[in-house]
């Protein structure tokens, strides 16, 4: 673990999260696209959508942001998501062809020690 306890904290879930598409039959296709405008965290599909999936983790009884996970994604980080999405699609030419693109968000709440208390995934979130 590094310095910054954030951004492990981040890590982490989007590791959980990750495993959690997996176990329910997703596909992952790329992690942590950067672009200027920011990053996307999971891309995966299932067998009907690229499914552009935003992770948000927290500690549960945190002081900081808003109290649930997925309240955290509010209207500016969605459209920038979908902006980053656009230049995903632009540039991965060798991705996995589906009928659907959807954007789904999970949100993952761990104890103060690491350890996952809960895991909340909404498809087509946005």
């Amino acid at each position: 673990m590094s310095n910054d306890r954030r951004r492990d904290r981040g890590v982490l879930g989007e590791h959980i999260a990750a495993a959690h598409l997996e176990r329910r039959g997703y596909k992952i296709v790329a992690r942590n696209f950067r672009t200027r405008h920011g990053e996307l965290d999971i891309v995966a599909a299932d067998a009907r959508a690229l499914v552009f999936c935003e992770v948000k983790t927290r500690v549960a009884g945190g002081r900081t942001g808003p109290a649930g996970a997925l309240e955290a994604i509010g209207p500016s980080k969605r459209k920038q998501v979908r902006a980053i999405a656009t230049q995903w699609l632009a540039l991965t030419l060798d991705r996995p062809h589906r009928p659907d693109v959807r954007f789904d968000a999970i949100g993952v709440t761990l104890s103060a020690g690491g350890q996952l208390l809960a895991l909340e995934h909404l498809e087509g979130a946005f």
